[in-house]
This record gives structure tokens, sequence and C-alpha cells, in this order.
């Protein structure tokens, strides 16, 4: 149980706290966060990818002179109940506000009753958290059509230019490619932190949240997935490896890996669902600093490190993301609402050993997708390639992503 005092003093530490916090640079998502009355604005993402400073950016720039804030992740906080919610809307009522932000509210049982009975009250609210689906087995009952959905993910190649006060050239992207995109990381460059930090996010986010007790068998297979960047998986061809049985069970921890914004999985594109679900996905990370520190792999794998920055930005603008194989191969096919409309190649060089694979599996694409234009992603080349009237634009990572 929480009494009213309780919450008076935890939120009265918090709002100190979030008054005293530095908010950073502004991140590219915040003017296009959803606000409307009567619905919740949900943030959701990787964890201490920037949600809690984010919402302290939109209340400075929207309301600066109200707002509650109350991070229920707080130890203080341990034990809280659904019965409690009562008394903390008493200790919201007396503050006199309508503007809430809530911080992983989704932990509470009831949390989603709670705020729906707070929307009819006509509050403005934000709630942020670490998982994709933000339960969306609540979101689906009792906030059908009441909640207005953002992802936010680790800084861009822009922002992490901002960040660092840097120019955008070849070095610069280097530098971002072994760094990524971690706010508190690069404030404070210390590469244990991510080793930690992908230890939360297997316990707190997943093992505890879907009550597995095997975390070492988990653990293992997101480093293996981890150090596997731009390769292909399926859950047969891992069934039996770190002691997991069951290809269901493997797809449940894809699942759980993927909502956690840990690991990405891009499927084949066809027009048959089935053949997509039946055929190997390839596997990305959203973090390339997560992946440095974490993986067990020692080569430089730069080919698949360039075209994890790739999908990551392609993934940041809410895309829809397939492969390609035919005789040749694409890397990204990008889909609207299941057309075709952009493909995509990436080599860090276009040499003589490996341009008729490189261009002539994006020629293939192209025809198959009817599409006029495709681009290859380099490291630093600039070139063009034309063919029966199909066109080929080489342009280098990131001229790509800064234009």
């Amino acid at each position: 149980m929480i009494t009213q005092q309780i919450f008076a003093s935890i939120i009265d530490a918090q709002q100190a706290g979030y008054k005293a916090k530095n908010t950073g640079i502004e991140r590219e998502l915040l003017q296009n966060i959803p606000q409307a009355s009567g619905f919740v604005s949900i943030i959701t993402g990787l964890r201490r990818c920037g949600k809690s400073t984010l919402q302290l950016q939109i209340k400075n720039r929207y309301y600066p002179k109200e707002g509650l804030f109350l991070n229920f992740e707080d130890p203080r906080l341990a034990g809280i109940e659904s019965n409690d919610f009562e008394r903390l809307y008493s200790e919201i009522l007396s503050r006199k506000t309508k503007l809430l932000f809530f911080d992983e509210i989704q932990i509470i049982d009831g949390w989603e009753v709670f705020v729906n009975m707070l929307l009819r009250e006509d509050f403005l609210i934000y709630i942020t958290g670490s998982n994709a689906s933000l339960l969306s087995k609540e979101l689906g009952t009792h906030l059908t059509g009441r909640h207005l959905s953002t992802e936010l993910f680790p800084f861009s190649y822009k922002e992490f230019l901002r960040f660092k006060k840097l120019e955008p050239n070849e070095e610069t992207f280097k530098l971002y490619s072994e760094k990524g995109g971690m706010p508190d990381y690069l404030r404070i460059n210390y590469n244990k932190y991510l080793n930690d930090l992908l230890d939360d996010i297997l316990i707190r986010d997943i093992a505890i949240r879907y009550n597995i007790r095997d975390v070492s068998s988990l653990r293992q297979l997101a480093v293996y997935l981890l150090s596997n960047i731009g390769n292909l998986a399926s859950a047969n061809n891992l069934k039996g490896m770190f002691g997991i049985k069951s290809s269901t069970t493997i797809l449940d921890y894809f699942s759980y890996l993927k909502d956690a914004y840990l690991i990405e999985f891009v499927p084949l594109y066809d027009y048959s669902i089935k053949k997509q679900l039946r055929n190997p996905q390839k596997v990305y990370v959203l973090d390339l600093g997560i992946y440095h520190q974490n993986k067990i792999v020692f080569s430089s794998n730069d080919g698949h490190i360039l075209e994890n920055i790739v999908y990551i930005h392609l993934r940041s603008l809410g895309k829809d993301i397939f492969y390609y194989h035919g005789k040749g191969e694409c890397d990204f096919i990008i889909s609207d609402r299941g057309i075709p409309k952009e493909l995509y190649q990436v080599c860090t060089e276009i040499n003589s050993l490996n341009i008729d694979r490189e261009v002539n599996g994006l020629f293939e694409a192209m025809k198959y997708f009817n599409k006029k234009e495709a681009y290859i992603i380099t490291q630093n080349q600039t070139d063009s390639f034309i063919k029966d009237d199909l066109i080929i634009k080489a342009i280098p990572a990131w001229k790509w992503i800064i234009g």
C-alpha cells in the first residue's frame, strides 16, 4: 500500500529532479509527437534512449507552466497495486493540473483502467515505456481508439553530430558507427555501461515481464543474434542451441527481443505471407554501441555494420522493410501497405570483385518490382549505373542520411 503522503513526497522529489535535469539537444521527434484531447500519447523505445528527457522537452516547449511527472520504476513505489491509484488520484487533484507525464506505468496491473478514467475527465496524458507493445492487450481493451503511439530511437547520425558538436563527413560517420546513439553512453564514454544496459533489458524488460527463469539461455541467444547483424536467422536453425529445445520458445524470445527494441528482424519480401513467415529473417540492432560492446565476433564486419546503419535510418522513418532474394539479392525493399516503393543495396566499396553481384542483384530486383531507379549506399563512393533504361545511383551513407 502506498499512502497519499508517500505519493506526495515521491512526486515532489521527482519534480525537483526533472527541473534540475539537463534536457540536452532537442530530439528530431519532438515536433512530431501527437497531441489531442481525449487521447493518451504513448512513446515507446529502447531503455535509456531518452524517452524521459523527451517528455521534459515536450513540457518545456508546449506547457512550460504546468505538468506533473511520475516515474513508476522509482524503488519507493515498489509494491504499488491498482487499488493505490485512488490515493494517487487524490494527490493529482490536489495539485490542480490536467497535464500528466507517466513513465513505465504499464508495470502496474490495472494502469489502463486508471488512465482511461483520467481521459474521461479531460486530462492530457503522456506515457513512456520500454516495450513496443506497452501491454497491447490492455490498450486493446480499455484504451481502444484512445491512444496515439510514437517510437523513439537512439540518436540518429544528425542528432549524434549535434550532441558531439561535429560536422558531417566520412570520419564522423565512422565514429557514429562505432559509438552508436545512446545518450548517456555518449556522455560518459564508459564501455561497461552498455554491458549493464543489455542485462537490464534482458532481465527487467523481458525475463521479469514474461516470467523467464532461464535468463542464461536468453542472454546467449541475444548475444548470438547481436553478433550476427546482417545475417539470416530462423527459429528452426537455432533450435537446440543454448539449451533451448523448442523452436516455439525461440520464436517467443525473438518476439520479446523485438518488443524490447533490442533485436530487429527483417522478413523476405514475397506476395505470399506464408512464404514470408517460413523463410529466415535478417537480423539487425537498433544501436551499434550495444553491438560493439556485447558482440562475440572480432572481425571488422564493416559491410554488415554499414548495412545496419542504413536499416536504423529506414526504420526510424517508420518504413516497412523487407529483403529480396531471387537469383540475386537486394538488401532492403521499402514497402507502403504491401506495395514496394524503394530499393536499396548496401556495399562498403564497389570494386571489380563484387560489382556484378551488387549491381546485377539490384537490377534484377528493379525489374521484378518494376522500378526505374534504385540506390546503392556506400562508405564513400559516388557513381551511377544504367542498364535497359534502369538507373542505379551510388551515394555515400553519410550524405544519404544527411540529405
